[in-house]
């Protein structure tokens, strides 16, 4: 796997991998192939087994799923089919059975060599310290050929089972194809919004992403069962599904007729969800706001309000538009969010506050919801569904900005996502250019480091970014188009997108297949570390050392290049402008070769 894990991990793999082991020994399956923490396609969640083989009945390939756990006594959780509560673990948890489903079908979905076939991928949940008096309540949920349930009681049912599916003969060949196979292009957020609110669901939620999804669901039922108001907040980095579960609980609640909103602090994500989430429909562009739109919401006049990319929330609502009238009853801008629904939903990740006066975090968030005596459920998302599914790399980009104490470390790869470094803009420019004529999306941003002008006259665009004989003009500022250059709401969607250096504002929220990153003269290597240098940041709302101290400024500063760094599905490629930073980053980079003009693309790659 690439790193050390703990105890508990050990002992887990100890004591079910061997009983595993054994029940595959006793049923004559001695040749099926074991893939053992087995990582989904562009995620870094794991499935504890896949068994490959031969189907008994047609000799095509057979894959079974297998979900081990050690619990020896669950009950459901305050009568939810798909939550459950398990004896000496806190939270609830998902129905063994629901995850391995979706594991199942996480894995039709992305695997090209399960494609075409009927049922090539079956499931089971393995609880094999359990009898089935301790678990009863698990089997009231219908099973499926994705979500079987066996006990250490019905382990003589378990290998039939296994010998139904599974031939003896070797699964190398099958394992072989499984691990070799292609991967399909996951199903993008934006490009499959309108489907997903209108028609069934088309993304997958796997384990904490399906628990916050039923967490909310359930609190719903719950708070108009019972006549009582509870928040939710769901905590995860970038890429680990945030809007995903948004848009699904949306479009779920939607579909039950329930009065629900999507609310966003930045007008590119609202705008782009507006455009293609609610394409052709009024009523559904509708569905998606911002978070100054509820100062004079009614008190609980929605049953849900989802509040993604919530590390957005201000301190209020006001702005130099609001009228004096409403600046004098102004309450916070939680207040007004919490107040505006009897479920109201916070999506967020601390590390993407990038701009001055921006407060949302789970703690701001959770103590104001107690003050108000507000039961308050928390999920954290721990996968990664960006950045290739690498959760090493995620952490590599905050230990080099120093954001959670760490220190920066070598990258040496981890075969999930490409890094690479340029030695000019040029260089970087074209490198995404291949990317870009290849098929693949892709975009180059920058920070805040250089003026930003508005279009000339002639409708075209002023080459602010400068660096030595390149440039380059910032991303459109109005939501309004110039020339070909879309406007900045869709600068990451849009194809024409290409060409123009996008801005954090412009790029959060958003991924794309290859990120390409200029480091600009406020963020440089000096003496072994990383400094900050607000003076050199072009960022208006930096030049006031009375509303944004010092030590702010180098937060935020930081922060914008995580959000930066961490936009890229494939690969990232880097470059500083400072000659001495270039050389610090060369140190800690030590998988990838530099780009090349001449670089052709790995069609197998692409």
């Amino acid at each position: 796997m690439g790193r050390n894990v703990s105890p508990a991990e050990r002992r887990s793999w100890s004591r079910s991998l061997e009983v595993l082991g054994q029940d595959l020994t006793d049923a004559g399956l001695g040749q099926v192939e074991l893939l053992v923490e087995y990582q989904l396609p562009l995620t870094s969640k794991r499935v504890d087994v896949v068994l490959a083989g031969v189907d008994p009945r047609t000799a095509d390939d057979s894959y079974v799923v297998v979900e081990l756990k050690q619990w020896s006594s669950a009950e459901s959780y305050e009568g939810s089919e798909r939550l459950v509560a398990v004896e000496h673990v806190r939270g609830p948890r998902l129905h063994p059975g629901v995850q391995v489903e979706l594991y199942c079908e996480y894995l039709t979905d992305f695997l090209g060599v399960l494609a075409g076939h009927g049922s090539p991928v079956r499931g089971v949940a393995y609880l094999h310290n359990a009898v089935d008096r301790d678990v009863n309540d698990l089997f009231a949920r219908r099973p499926t050929e994705q979500s079987r349930i066996f006990t250490k009681q019905r382990r003589g049912q378990f290998l039939d089972y296994l010998r139904t599916h599974l031939a003896p003969k070797s699964g190398v060949g099958a394992a072989d194809r499984f691990l070799t196979s292609s991967v399909r292009p996951s199903r993008r957020l934006l490009a499959y919004a309108a489907q997903e609110l209108k028609e069934r669901s088309h993304f997958t939620l796997l384990d904490e992403q399906r628990v916050a999804y039923e967490l909310v669901l359930h609190a719903v039922e719950r708070a108009r069962s019972a006549d009582h108001k509870s928040l939710v907040v769901v905590s995860g980095g970038p890429g680990s599904g945030k809007s995903v579960i948004a848009l699904s609980v949306l479009g779920e609640l939607a579909r039950q007729q329930r009065t629900v909103m999507h609310a966003t602090g930045s007008r590119s994500f609202t705008q782009t969800l507006r455009r293609y989430a609610g394409r052709g429909s009024t009523r559904l562009k509708n569905l998606f706001g911002y978070f100054n739109s509820f100062m004079s919401a009614e008190r609980n006049g929605l049953d849900v309000l989802i509040c993604d990319e919530a590390h957005r929330i201000r301190e209020t609502s006001v702005n130099r538009f609001t009228p004096k009238a409403k600046r004098d009853k102004a309450r916070s801008q939680i207040d007004e969010l919490i107040a505006a629904a009897r479920v109201p939903v916070f999506l967020l990740d601390e590390h993407q506050v990038v701009k001055p006066g921006e407060m949302g975090n789970v703690e701001v968030i959770s103590s104001y919801a107690k003050q108000l005596n507000l039961d308050v459920e928390m999920v954290e998302l721990h996968g990664q569904f960006r950045c290739g599914g690498s959760d090493a790399y995620e952490q590599w980009v905050v230990d080099l900005l120093g954001l959670d104490g760490g220190e920066p470390w070598v990258w040496t790869g981890d075969g999930r996502i490409d890094v690479r470094l340029a030695n000019s803009p040029e260089d970087l420019e074209i490198f995404l250019a291949t990317k870009q004529a290849a098929g693949l999306t892709a975009r180059l941003s920058a920070g805040y480091c250089w003026p930003w002008s508005d279009p000339r006259p002639d409708e075209t665009l002023i080459a602010d970014v400068q660096i030595g004989s390149w440039s380059r003009p910032w991303n459109v500022k109005s939501d309004r188009s110039v020339g070909e250059a879309p406007g900045s709401a869709f600068w990451a969607t849009d194809p024409n997108g290409f060409g123009q250096i996008g801005c954090v504002y412009t790029a959060q929220g958003f991924e794309y297949a290859w990120s390409g990153v200029i480091i600009g003269p406020d963020l440089v290597a000096r003496d072994g570390r990383l400094v900050t240098r607000r003076e050199q940041s072009k960022d208006p709302a930096f030049r006031s050392r009375k509303s944004v101290s010092d030590a702010e400024a180098d937060l935020l500063i930081r922060n914008t290049y995580k959000v930066l760094l961490t936009r890229g599905m494939r690969g990232t490629a880097i470059y500083s402008t400072d000659p001495e930073t270039r050389e610090y980053l060369a140190s800690l980079v030590k998988v990838t070769r530099p780009v090349e003009t001449s670089y052709e693309p790995d069609l197998s790659e692409v």
